[in-house]
């Protein structure tokens, strides 16, 4: 039987890379999928295109998420697609462009945040309200290996540092109430995001010499974590932190 069988599912960034993987791969396990996408309309009518493909049932809608309140109206849209939902992946994010963290505007440094944190804050919160009053749920929160190794990219690693700690403290929060949260926390994947990085030779072999599996992750590697976290097989796991990095934290001397 799949793993998601009518279980509604919204996935945001779900246009490309680990999101669009996610939402595909939900899909194909029964799930009610909301595509979500902020610029790619193109990308998130593949994504719902290859869902449809594979037997299931997907919904596409857009929303700028640099503007928090644009989340809680996509969970409302999303709930009138295919009721309330049962499964959230907060996987839209961004980064900023200054690599010197002293020439970052405040307001690049607020849109980042935005993003990455607050407006899965607010998208958690909609869903937990529904979660706590139709028998529970599941959230994953895309994160990345930089909520627990900093980098130059101070806004970017705030923003999944503070998720981290979102899911924390929801997960202790709404445990009893039948509500699991819990992160994704990818290392170096292969997605648009990371693409020019890694067909630079010198930039590709700099980053790659770190990870101890010797390669970049896969998006449906991501994927298939994601699943997991979702679905009943992780009904014991909540609060937790998954890094999906093919052990980069481990030789940077960070962990879960």
């Amino acid at each position: 039987m799949p793993k998601l069988q009518g279980k509604n599912a919204l996935v945001t960034g779900a246009d490309s890379g680990i999101g669009q993987a996610i939402a595909i791969t939900f899909g194909r396990e029964g799930a009610n999928v909301v595509v979500h996408y902020g610029n790619d309309e193109q990308g998130a009518q593949q994504t719902a295109t290859q869902i449809q493909q594979a037997g299931g049932q997907a919904q596409v809608l857009q929303a700028d998420l640099a503007d928090p309140a644009n989340a809680q109206q996509l969970y409302e849209q999303a709930k009138q697609a295919f009721g309330p939902i049962n499964v959230l992946v907060n996987c839209a994010g961004t980064g900023e462009a200054a690599e010197d963290p002293l020439q970052l505007p405040v307001d690049d440094f607020q849109r980042v945040l935005n993003i990455d944190l607050v407006s899965p804050w607010v998208l958690a919160q909609a869903a937990i309200r529904d979660m706590t009053n139709t028998g529970g749920g599941s959230i994953v929160n895309v994160t990345s290996v930089h909520e627990e190794i900093p980098s130059s990219s101070a806004a970017y690693c705030a923003a999944k540092g503070g998720l981290r700690m979102v899911t924390r403290c929801f997960a202790q929060t709404f445990a009893s109430q039948g509500v699991r949260i819990n992160n994704l926390a990818p290392g170096m994947i292969a997605t648009p995001m990371t693409r020019e990085s890694l067909e630079d030779p010198q930039s590709a072999e700099q980053s790659i010499q770190r990870i101890p599996m010797g390669r970049p992750g896969d998006p449906q590697e991501m994927a298939n974590v994601a699943l997991f976290l979702a679905s009943e097989e992780s009904s014991y796991v909540t609060g937790s932190s998954y890094f999906a990095d093919g052990g980069l934290t481990q030789m940077m001397g960070a962990g879960a």
